[in-house]
């Protein structure tokens, strides 16, 4: 029975893949800078019978980082795995392209969605040492691999994951700590099914997979949840593409 944190496990993959551990039989600690959300999720898993507490943090903030990570630490007596899925989805709205975009926006995003997770792995890989070892797995993106007209910095963030994946993994691999990366193509949460434009996203993003339909969070937190488990012993510095065959290399 292991002890993850799932930082951004508030609702969407985050919360698919908390409740994919509880049901595991893992102890979750669900972080989120949504602090209801995460009470949500974490009564979600222990109402199924698992182990789970809430804990709001920010992304942004090492303080709030550390915290998190400490509170899984004195909940569960150490930590051996962690999954990175937290993101600031609303300054997506600003971001445009490389001419317009607003620089304040650009930071924003790099902070919350790359630099965050730098800092949840600085304050978790002590602990998994501890431990003789453990999992990463941080959240990258199919916009990782394609090019779009917009989102450069989502982009950029999420192919930088891809790099800091790999350092983790050739750092600390021979200590037993394993970084893999997840990068979902469009997958169809329930803020998303809920948007009056479904219909015409959903058919939008089945144009462009070799699927016949699009990604649920259950799909990612299957995988995701792999990973994590010995299972995955023998996976280390990868990023796997989960998008229906949208990304095809």
């Amino acid at each position: 029975m292991k002890a993850v944190v799932v930082a951004g496990g508030a609702s969407g993959i985050g919360a698919a893949t908390a409740r994919r551990l509880g049901a595991a039989g893992h102890r979750v600690l669900v972080g989120d800078f949504d602090a209801e959300g995460a009470r949500r999720t974490a009564a979600e898993v222990t109402g199924a019978g698992g182990t789970a507490i809430p804990h709001a943090f920010d992304l942004a903030e090492e303080d709030s980082v550390r915290e998190l990570i400490a509170a899984a630490v004195g909940e569960f007596g150490g930590l051996d795995g962690l999954f990175n899925v937290g993101a600031d989805m609303r300054a997506l709205r600003g971001d445009t392209d490389v001419v317009d975009i607003d620089l304040a926006v650009w930071d924003r995003l790099l902070t919350v969605n790359l630099r965050g997770y730098l800092l949840t792995m600085r304050h978790a890989i002590p602990h998994l040492l501890e431990r003789g070892g453990g999992a990463i797995v941080n959240t990258s993106s199919a916009a990782a691999f394609q090019g779009e007209p917009a989102r450069p910095a989502y982009a950029a963030a999420k192919a930088g994951i891809g790099a800091l994946t790999r350092h983790v993994a050739t750092r600390w691999g021979r200590d037993g700590i394993r970084c893999n990366a997840v990068a979902p193509g469009f997958t169809a949460t329930e803020a998303i099914r809920a948007a009056e434009r479904w219909p015409e996203l959903e058919a939008g993003a089945l144009r462009r997979m070799h699927s016949p339909r699009v990604g649920a969070s259950a799909d990612v937190a299957g995988l995701v949840t792999f990973l994590l488990s010995d299972d995955g012993a023998w996976i280390n510095g990868q990023v796997l593409n989960i998008d229906g065959g949208t990304v095809l290399r």
